[in-house]
């Protein structure tokens, strides 16, 4: 008799037909890494999306089409003789049991996550080595300073970089060209994440929050009545209103 496809061996099967060099749709028979690679991305911060807003119904399609994203990337690399999605499972199956060795090993305590995760890094040629480009500006700036910390290159509590931030706004008001502006204005936001880490807040996080908060007040004053033609200071008293409710 033969096996009923399970819903992955569904989606691996199309995955392979899309792909097909002769028969396969003309555009995902041409995709390379690089050019899914925004998509993969994109699909990846859908599925946060939807998570931020609880919905269930929109997260079970972000999630399918975030694994079509990693089908796909394992079909490519299946074709360049590379690896397959068996490899891809088999390594994270892998990993996930060696970073914990209190539960599928012989070890008796859960030994720390970080210190796991170095002793696999153990070779790289600096602390910061695999801190991936394409991560969120702050979340990379983030990933880099805690792993800077690792090494004792870190300040001892948040006095040290609430008070950078401060410096930083000197040398801001200092710059006189935009390219000044820009460098100054870098620096700023990286001791702003700092600062943040040190508090023990997700920089990406909060930010996206502040985001969310503002579109949320504008959408409200926005739509009152003549709000175009208005002054800034009647504006600021809407601003302000919505800010007390």
């Amino acid at each position: 008799m033969k096996p009923i496809p399970t819903p992955l061996d569904r989606i691996i099967a199309i995955v392979e037909r899309l792909r097909d060099p002769v028969d396969g749709c003309d555009w995902d028979r041409v995709q390379t890494f690089a050019t899914i690679a925004p998509y993969t991305i994109e699909e990846a911060y859908e599925v946060a999306d939807a998570i931020a807003r609880d919905d269930m119904a929109a997260l079970k399609d972000e999630l399918g089409d975030l694994l079509f994203q990693v089908v796909l990337h394992s079909r490519i690399a299946e074709q360049l003789g590379a690896f397959s999605l068996g490899d891809v499972a088999a390594a994270i199956a892998d990993k996930m049991e060696r970073r914990h060795p209190h539960l599928f090993g012989d070890a008796e305590a859960r030994p720390d996550w970080e210190t796991l995760k170095a002793a696999e890094r153990s070779d790289a040629a600096s602390a910061l080595d695999g801190v991936a480009l394409a991560l969120p500006a702050l979340m990379r700036a983030e990933k880099l300073q805690k792993r800077a910390a690792r090494t004792g290159f870190d300040w001892p509590d948040a006095s040290g970089p609430r008070a950078k931030i401060d410096e930083e706004l000197v040398e801001i008001e200092a710059a006189s060209t935009p390219a000044e502006h820009e460098d100054e204005v870098g620096d700023l936001l990286f001791a702003v994440v700092n600062y943040a880490r040190h508090l023990g807040v997700d920089p990406e996080v909060a930010l996206r929050g502040a985001n969310a908060k503002f579109e949320g007040r504008f959408r409200s004053i926005e739509t009152v009545p003549g709000f175009a033609g208005m002054s800034l200071d009647e504006k600021e008293r809407l601003w302000v209103a919505v800010k007390k409710k």
